[in-house]
Order: C-alpha cells, then sequence, then structure tokens
C-alpha cells in the first residue's frame, strides 16, 4: 500500500511542472508527511481541456456511501482489480488525477523492527502518482471531494521493503491519464506498470515519520546506521 507521502516543492515550482495557469490553492507550503485523511495537492483536467490544480480528502468516499468514515479503507486501490469494482471502476473512466509527490514512505521489516525507508526518483524531483477521485454529497447536499492512490506491483527497489508499491505514471502517460475524453478501460490499465527500478532509490529515514503529527524537514534526512542523520 502507499499511506505516506512527501511533496517539498512550493507551489508556484507545481504549476509550472504541470502547465496550470489558475489554481483554487490559496496556500501551499512542503510537506513532508502526506497521510491519509488529509487534504492533498491534485492535478485533473477540465471540461475545457486546461489543467487544473487543487485539494481533495485522500480517501475515496463513493457517492452511494452511506458513511464517510468508508474512506479510510479506500486510500489506496489495486490496479489489478480496480476496473471491476464498484467504487472505482466509473472513477477509473472519467475521473482520473494525478497526486504530485516526490518522495514515498514504506516500512521495511527488519530483525530489530520497522525501518521506515524513502523511496525518490534518482534525480529527486517530483513525479505524478495515479489518482482516480470522486464527489460524494451528503444527506443536507455538502459536497466531498475525495481521491485514492493506484497501486501495482513493487519493482525491485521496492520489494525487499514492501509487496505493492503506488503506481508513479511515466512522464509521457500523464496527459493520457489527465485526458477526460480517454476511456479505454484496457489501454488505461496498461498504463499502471512498476516505474523502472534503475530511476528509483530508497534509503531509511527516523522513526518520526511515523507520527502523523510530525511534518518538518528532518523526516526526509537519511538516517545512518549508527544513528546520525544526513540531509540530502
Amino acid at each position: 500500500m502507499c499511506g505516506r507521502y512527501t511533496i517539498t516543492i512550493t507551489l508556484e515550482e507545481l504549476m509550472v511542472r504541470y502547465m496550470i495557469d489558475e489554481t483554487t490553492v490559496p496556500f501551499h507550503r512542503p510537506k513532508y508527511n502526506v497521510a491519509p485523511g488529509q487534504q492533498v495537492l491534485a492535478v485533473i483536467r477540465d471540461s475545457g481541456g486546461k489543467n487544473r490544480l487543487g485539494e481533495l480528502k485522500w480517501g475515496l468516499v463513493p457517492p452511494w456511501a452511506d458513511d464517510v468514515k468508508v474512506g479510510y479503507m479506500m486510500i489506496n486501490a489495486r490496479s489489478e482489480t480496480a476496473a471491476s469494482k464498484p467504487a472505482f471502476k466509473g472513477p477509473l473512466q472519467r475521473k482520473r488525477c494525478i497526486l504530485p509527490a516526490d518522495g514515498f514512505y514504506e516500512w521495511q521489516k527488519t530483525a530489530s523492527g520497522k525501518q521506515p525507508m524513502r523511496i525518490t526518483l534518482k534525480t529527486r524531483s517530483v513525479f505524478s502518482l495515479a489518482g482516480l477521485y470522486e464527489t460524494w454529497t451528503s444527506p443536507s447536499g455538502e459536497k466531498l471531494s475525495t481521491c485514492t492512490i493506484l497501486t501495482t506491483q513493487p519493482n525491485e527497489v521496492v520489494s525487499p521493503i514492501h509487496d505493492r508499491m503506488p503506481v508513479i505514471l511515466k512522464p509521457e502517460h500523464e496527459d493520457v491519464w489527465l485526458d477526460r475524453e480517454q476511456q479505454d478501460v484496457p489501454y488505461l490499465m496498461s498504463l499502471l506498470q512498476p516505474y523502472p527500478s534503475d530511476q528509483l532509490e530508497a534509503y531509511p529515514v527516523g522513526a518520526s515519520v511515523g507520527n502523523v503529527r510530525n511534518d518538518d524537514p528532518s523526516l526526509i534526512a537519511c538516517q545512518e546506521p549508527g544513528g546520525q542523520l544526513e540531509l540530502w
């Protein structure tokens, strides 16, 4: 699964990266410990064909759900079965989004316990997590927009750490993923592959990342075996 990630660049840098002219996000600060249940930055394609940057609550709530708490059980969607699941098959066709990130965390089992690891591109640049979104309406008419992150089989970098990894879209697939006119599900499913191992790397970080209340640059510092921290 993917349960934590980072997005540490500025709002202006994100707008340039995803060719966005306007955004409804009033303020964004670097996030070092994005967690389920939080409002997260997401890119969608509007009906006019322009990319928009907004916020979605992480944890998808289907329109037919009786309780928004179901979102905490839908922070991830398995890419292999998303097309057949009632909560995900509709969004896979017409409500796809990108969640910008520059790293994600997974916990590796060791003899001494679980070691948190941060996985990034070797270039340390931003990448695009493949997401789905939905809008739920309460009985009183209040709307809630939510999302989930698609996962896939781990590549050679992630497999020693965890048995799943988030789907990272290749840059050349970002445009088609956001394209609202593209509804060829088998083709879309073919994009949901493990990211090339030779472009990723993983390093250990401190245990503080386990607490969602912690959110500062020290969380992404490399935790050396002897306990010494080294900022990247």
